[in-house]
């Protein structure tokens, strides 16, 4: 069978490269994308083709910013109407179960299956079993193969959206727990309380600190993708629920943070000097 992956930045190459060890033949579309993501796309192992083979795909997977879930969607979902044949796609992104029941419905029930992904871990290293892929509304285990040519795949006995689900929970403790430090650090640094509160840190949460200074600097290559991600968890909540404020203001921050990357990095130089204090 042909496993097709749609998007090729770290995580889609890096599961496409682990696929293609085991011995799938990976698919991607390239259309549009960068020369440093064709040539990304070309080291992992991926093979680049039209809109109309990857339709033929046996499987395609679907590992975009959550952004552009929808917009991938709707351009898979019209070429396996001209292809005129049928697969299963899952949407592997950090999407609310309300945005998968989107994706679900572009295709209709007689071009195939849907299925809910979602992907907790960093990408794939060589040595090591992660990520975690977590399926849901997969009855007839179709995401078997995925196991069998080398990912983690963890099936949910629920339907789609639950996968969605998870994900949302688990982002939101663990982006939610870097942005709350990343706000904090910064507040402390302009207020000049900076030293104060690494050194209280240090010694009264430390594994709190060691978290930070890790998950600070992984964070800001990445906040720009991060923002759509803090959208998504906050309709997740749903507006009765008044946490679902907590991550609009996350948006905003890492929007803040990425503006901060393009405009030369004060921010982050100021959060670095703090944390390798």
């Amino acid at each position: 069978m042909d496993i097709a992956v749609i998007g090729a930045g770290a995580m889609g190459s890096a599961i496409a490269r682990r696929l293609a060890e085991n011995g799938a033949r990976v698919l991607t579309y390239l259309e549009g994308r960068s020369a440093a993501t064709i040539e990304r796309a070309k080291i992992a192992g991926m093979e680049a083709v039209g809109l109309d083979a990857i339709a033929g795909a046996g499987l395609i997977l679907s590992i975009v910013p959550p952004a552009n879930a929808i917009a991938v969607a709707e351009q898979v979902a019209a070429a396996i109407r001209r292809h005129g044949t049928k697969t299963t796609f899952i949407d592997c992104n950090a999407i609310s179960p309300q945005t998968m029941m989107q994706v679900a419905s572009i295709f209709g029930s007689d071009r195939g299956v849907v299925l809910d992904g979602s992907i907790i871990g960093g990408p794939p290293k060589t040595g090591q079993k992660g990520p975690k892929l977590y399926v849901s509304g997969d009855a007839a285990d179709s995401s078997a193969v995925l196991a069998e040519h080398g990912l983690q795949v963890r099936r949910i006995d629920g339907p789609i959206g639950a996968a969605s689900a998870l994900k949302m929970c688990y982002a939101g403790i663990n982006k939610g727990v870097t942005g709350l430090g990343t706000a904090m650090l910064l507040a402390a640094i302009r207020s000049g309380a900076d030293e104060a509160l690494k050194r209280e840190l240090q010694e009264s949460l430390p594994d709190l600190d060691a978290k930070l200074v890790n998950a600070i600097p992984d964070m800001y290559p990445k906040a720009y993708r991060w923002v759509a991600e803090m959208e998504e968890i906050s309709e997740f909540l749903g507006d009765d629920d008044p946490a679902a404020l907590i991550f609009k203001g996350m948006a905003g921050l890492y929007r803040k943070m990425a503006a901060d990357r393009e405009g030369g990095g004060l921010l982050a130089g100021q959060l670095d000097r703090l944390n390798n204090r």
